[in-house]
């Protein structure tokens, strides 16, 4: 204890650190208080029975990425999952499309371009996903807005609201990444989460020592144990294997001699991280996007079990997508070809294997088969919340017993500590992370 409040001292010793941190706790306060600002001409006292249909299904999942603003038809209820989507959608075409892959190997001012396609991607969505809302909540809430006004005449400025309060937070991550702490949009995305933990977590107390099923005490300090293993498992997954053992390195992958020393490929057993999550979770809410334009009496069974997130086709089409996403993450951002080039061209080489073309199919072969249990691992921790429904757990605090939230939460908490770490390093002072043993993605060392 001594040393953390140590280590916060030397946070607030380190002027532009401490300006940092200020700046990015200025921001997210404007973003929760953006949370409880209700469309012009909606009264937030009818939207009972909005509140009530993202209280279960995928509509809580979408309402905790947005940190409740979904449910308060808050200017800011669309959230950041536009943009997500949206570069998620860049990312597919770059692989695609020749037009994009040229793009993305010019260097900057190709980043740049794609950063821009990324924003007009974006507002499109937001034009599409707006009205969709809009619908909805005249379905759900239809008394909720003001006497006097019609729903055509007040639909056209909420659209223009609700994609400018969508950009606007977009903005706002943008200017955590550049001004403050760093990982502004992931920030967001957690900062939402957080929100609704404090009420999930209520919840849970009161429905085990009040409901007559509840299991009382002993329930409840097995359901915190399980939570206790998940957070650890999703520690591992999120840091992943930074550098595979030197025995299995010789087995693996073999060694290059750089400069007459003997060196040994880096691997990562988890080389996607969370992305594979995050991806598949965009697809699973496109079910969501369609079913805000329609009647729900007239959606059919195959919708309705795609807006359960905890039904067991909704979790095995969950489970394929991430499988499927970590092999072609990790293809794009693992380049054997450009790895094999790089080998050659240090004299380097894998021992049996030819250089060149022979040394990248290699070195693909074993990446694919350190991929496959890293995929099952992610997939795994990403259906957990389905089994912790099992146990009778309240579906708001199920959904920190894995997927997408959990994942998401412990990958930010780790980056932010190593951002904070690596300034306090490069100041002399003692880091937050090292006398422990977990450790910041970006401060393993290997």
């Amino acid at each position: 204890m001594k040393k953390f409040i140590e280590t916060l001292k030397n946070i607030w010793k380190i002027e532009d650190l401490r300006m940092r941190l200020l700046i990015t706790l200025l921001f997210v306060a404007i973003y929760r208080f953006g949370s409880f600002v209700v469309l012009p001409g909606i009264n937030p006292a009818m939207l009972d029975k909005l509140q009530s249909q993202t209280a279960g299904g995928l509509m809580s999942l979408l309402d905790m990425f947005s940190g409740g603003a979904f449910s308060n038809a808050s200017i800011f209820a669309l959230g950041i999952m536009p943009y997500i989507t949206a570069s998620i959608l860049m990312q597919l075409l770059a692989v695609a499309v020749p037009y994009f892959q040229k793009m993305q190997r010019e260097g900057e001012s190709g980043r740049k371009k794609i950063s821009a396609y990324t924003r007009y991607l974006t507002v499109a969505i937001l034009a599409f996903q707006a009205p969709g809302y809009l619908i909805n909540l005249k379905m759900q809430s239809g008394a909720a807005l003001a006497s006097g006004i019609s729903w055509p005449v007040f639909m056209v400025p909420a659209v223009i609201i609700l994609a400018a309060g969508s950009m606007f937070i977009l903005w706002l991550g943008e200017r955590i990444t550049d001004k403050g702490i760093g990982n502004g949009v992931s920030l967001i995305i957690m900062i939402g989460i957080i929100a609704r933990l404090p009420q999930a977590f209520i919840q849970e107390v009161t429905s085990r020592f009040t409901a007559i099923t509840g299991g009382g005490l002993v329930m409840f300090l097995v359901e915190i144990i399980i939570l206790y293993a998940v957070v650890c498992a999703a520690i591992v997954l999120v840091q992943g294997v930074r550098k595979i053992p030197v025995q299995y390195a010789k087995r693996l992958v073999g060694n290059k001699q750089v400069g007459g020393a003997r060196q040994y490929i880096p691997l990562k057993l988890f080389a996607a991280n969370v992305m594979p999550i995050i991806f598949a979770q965009a697809i699973m809410f496109i079910p969501l996007s369609l079913a805000q334009w329609m009647n729900p009496e007239n959606t059919s069974w195959f919708l309705r079990t795609m807006l359960d997130h905890h039904s067991w086709l909704y979790n095995c089409i969950f489970a394929a997508l991430i499988i499927a996403f970590t092999y072609f993450y990790t293809a794009i951002t693992l380049n054997p070809t450009q790895m094999a080039e790089d080998m050659k061209r240090n004299n380097g080489f894998i021992p049996g294997v030819k250089p060149g073309k022979e040394t990248a199919e290699y070195i693909d072969t074993v990446m694919s088969r350190i991929t496959l249990p890293g995929s099952l691992f992610i997939a795994f921790i990403a259906i957990m919340p389905a089994f912790a429904s099992l146990l009778n757990v309240q579906d708001a605090f199920s959904q920190f017993f894995g997927g997408t939230s959990l994942l998401i939460l412990v990958g930010v908490v780790l980056d932010t500590l190593a951002q904070i770490e690596s300034h306090l390093l490069m100041r002399h002072y003692d880091g937050l992370l090292s006398s422990g043993r977990i450790h910041g993605r970006g401060m393993a060392a290997y």
